[in-house]
């Protein structure tokens, strides 16, 4: 992400973001949920992050952490990708 990027402002009208109630919401596209729904949904907790320590190159952390504070959170998705590309490996949570 360039600096440049930075000084781009939303077009979202936040105003009238903040002014929706749950009565002004159009919600005719949603399917109901009922009953059914229910008994389908399964209930996942994330699992909790493993701290290990690794060797990375300096440029490659630098460019992960130029992306925000999110950083770290970004690696592991950059790693579950390519995992899920090769599809060698078993992952328990997609």
């Amino acid at each position: 992400m360039k600096k440049s990027d930075m000084k781009n402002t939303s077009e979202t009208d936040w105003d009238m973001i903040d002014s929706l109630t749950d009565e002004t919401i159009d919600r005719t596209e949603l399917p109901p949920l009922d009953d059914s729904f229910f008994a389908r949904a399964k209930w996942r907790m994330p699992e909790k992050p493993v701290a290990v320590t690794i060797h990375i190159s300096p440029d490659l952390l630098e460019w992960f952490k130029a992306q925000g504070s999110e950083y770290e959170q970004r690696m592991n998705a950059a790693l579950r990708i390519y995992a899920l590309a090769h599809k060698d490996i078993s992952l328990s949570s997609v």
